[in-house]
């Protein structure tokens, strides 16, 4: 990935970047509705530095028709892996509940605890699956819409066309995601300023791997 430092500094290239970041994490507040229209303006973010344009867009709520697609399509990948881990945490519970009434069989127990490590296994791999898979996620649909966001075979395909490439963009989007976050540990109100600088951040990170 060319440049690849520059995805957490080039927003602030933008002389009125503070303004946009701020206004665009405030508008995370409102919910569901304002993690859509965050994603198009990621989208939006990526279209400008496909045209040299090292600007970002306009901090508003007219991105939540182009962020809808990305938003369906992130929101099945996350139930689907949330449905893979309750298969393996709802017996967990229900063996460990159950040994918990009265004399516990310690196979059983074994049992229960394995299920659970499952759960807490899928959730882990799973989520780091879909990070490293999110550039070529983000790209499908945006050129495709949601149909071609939920094909897994493409997906796989072009994260495996440039392996190196997907595994640096994933551990830096798994940083951007932690940045994001960022601003719940020193303040609970600054996560909304940080979440918003994180999409600059991924914006640069996935038109970087698309470049390869």
């Amino acid at each position: 990935m060319s440049r690849a430092g520059d995805a957490f500094v080039w927003a602030f290239r933008d002389p009125e970047w503070l303004s946009k970041v701020a206004l665009m994490g405030l508008t995370f507040l409102i919910p569901i509705i304002g993690a859509i229209n965050g994603l198009g303006w990621m989208l939006e973010t990526i279209d400008r530095l496909r045209a040299g344009d090292e600007r970002l867009p306009p901090a508003n709520l007219d991105y939540i028709g182009r962020g809808f697609n990305l938003f369906v399509v992130d929101l099945v990948y996350y139930l689907a892996l949330a449905v893979v881990a309750l298969v393996f945490y709802i017996p967990a519970i229900a063996v460990l509940s159950a040994e918990g009434q009265g004399q516990p069989n310690a196979a059983l127990v074994v049992l229960g605890l394995l299920l659970l490590a499952g759960a807490v296994g899928v959730v882990t791999l799973g989520g780091l699956a879909l990070a490293f898979a999110m550039p070529a996620i983000v790209l499908a649909v945006d050129r495709g819409g949601i149909s071609a966001g939920l094909q897994p075979r493409a997906i796989i395909a072009r994260a495996q066309r440039s392996p190196l490439n997907t595994l640096i963009a994933g551990l830096m989007l798994i940083a951007a995601g932690l940045l994001g976050q960022l601003g719940s540990v020193v303040c609970l109100v600054g996560v909304v300023f940080t979440s918003a600088y994180a999409l600059t951040v991924q914006a640069w990170i996935i038109r970087s791997y698309e470049e390869e």
